[in-house]
């Protein structure tokens, strides 16, 4: 162990070993054992690289659901509700995250809302598949993407809750990857004097997630065709939606998302568009002012469809990105962390990189996409913030319009 520390110039993690009682000590190495030091020299090294080649950034067709023809959106949706039937699609929600940004302490899944009654949002995301199994008369297959810090307490929530009705089979849990956090000078860094500090590897990280927790091989097992992957702060997602999987099924996509309208130029979400002709999603910062600015003859933003998380991959296509390493992207965070005396560091600078891959690199492997644009007010109601816009109180709004529009909020 102390060569390999040695080797890539990571002593520094045996600082307080010791110190440390015989368990703890187990518990360092173990976790040490557990780093790729070659990939995190790698991408340490590659780290101001931009990621970003040159590119031709074109606008990329799309659908809106108001547009679709009755005779056509029929067709579509009595071949996705086939599907449905069948066993054929199953859900995916990215759950790692926690409620810190909300004031909350605990998984962001399990933060509770007063709504028609008070409700977790788990438990409303349970709602939506329960309410699919009295149309199709299907149980949908749930996949809980969750991570190292909350997977425990994420089971235990449900098991407390009796899993809100549904059948546990149908509810399975896997865990996301980490990578250390580097200081800017490469140095791993301790969280604590017997844990390295580690951080979940983006949301893009659920593509490795899939295959080295056998998921993939899962859905296989149980001839599951597509899934849809969605954010699980969102409440008014709709992840079971026939008429786009019966439209992505008949047009032979690989891959199909759904896109709301960017609210003005200066909004600050990534918006779909094809990079050197391949499906992607482009951030706000990296649309020149004359890209966020154009517009085509119907006077609507040229890169105007905004991505909010919610796409449908085949199983085919979730193999072909799983075989694949997509790239890590740095960015530099502040982070709290151990100093050489054990006391703990507050910096008020950016101290160290943290490396995330994004879902959307994956669209990239994908022939095509085929959008979808919906409703805002039907589709996104988002809990990231803890007042303010994309708050609890702008998602309750949201949901209680929707859903009880005679009840005052």
């Amino acid at each position: 162990m102390d060569e390999r520390l040695q080797e890539y110039g990571q002593e520094q993690l045996l600082r307080f070993y010791n110190e440390l009682s015989k368990d703890d000590q187990k518990k360092l190495l173990d976790d040490i054992a557990s780093i790729d030091f070659e990939k995190m020299k790698r991408l340490y090294d590659n780290r101001e690289i931009a990621t970003l080649e040159a590119r031709n950034i074109t606008f990329v067709p799309f659908v809106d659901k108001e547009d679709i023809a009755k005779n056509e959106k029929e067709e579509f949706e009595q071949l996705g509700a086939e599907l449905i039937k069948k066993g054929e699609l199953a859900i995916c929600s990215m759950a790692g995250g926690q409620g810190t940004r909300l004031g909350f302490d605990g998984p962001k899944g399990t933060y509770i809302l007063n709504l028609e009654k008070q409700k977790s949002i788990f438990e409303i995301l349970v709602d939506k598949l329960k309410e699919a199994y009295q149309i199709y008369g299907t149980y949908i297959t749930w996949y809980i993407m969750t991570s190292k810090a909350n997977d425990m307490p994420t089971k235990k929530f449900f098991e407390e809750n009796s899993f809100f009705g549904y059948p546990k089979e149908y509810i399975i849990f896997f865990q996301q990857g980490e990578l250390p956090l580097l200081d800017l000078e490469g140095k791993m860094i301790l969280e604590e004097k017997n844990k390295v500090y580690k951080a979940a590897d983006g949301n893009g990280g659920i593509f490795e997630a899939l295959c080295e927790n056998h998921i993939l091989d899962d859905m296989k097992n149980k001839n599951i065709s597509y899934l849809c992957i969605g954010n699980v702060d969102n409440i008014l997602i709709k992840q079971v939606d026939a008429l786009l999987l019966g439209m992505m099924k008949k047009k032979n996509y690989d891959l199909a998302s759904k896109s709301i309208v960017k609210k003005s130029p200066t909004e600050k979400v990534g918006v779909f568009c094809k990079i050197n002709g391949q499906p992607s999603v482009i951030e706000y910062i990296d649309l020149s002012e004359t890209q966020a600015e154009e517009r085509n003859e119907e006077g609507e933003l040229l890169f105007g469809e905004a991505y909010f998380g919610c796409c449908i991959f085949s199983r085919k296509l979730l193999e072909k990105i799983g075989e694949k390493k997509l790239p890590f992207h740095a960015a530099k965070k502040k982070n709290k962390y151990l100093g050489e005396n054990g006391e703990l560091v507050v910096p008020t600078e950016p101290n160290t990189y943290k490396f995330e891959a994004f879902i959307f690199d994956g669209f990239k492997m994908a022939d095509d996409i085929l959008i979808m644009r919906v409703k805002r007010k039907e589709e996104f109601a988002p809990i990231k913030n803890k007042e303010g816009e994309d708050s609890p109180d702008t998602a309750r709004k949201l949901y209680m319009n929707y859903y009880f529009p005679n009840i005052p909020v």
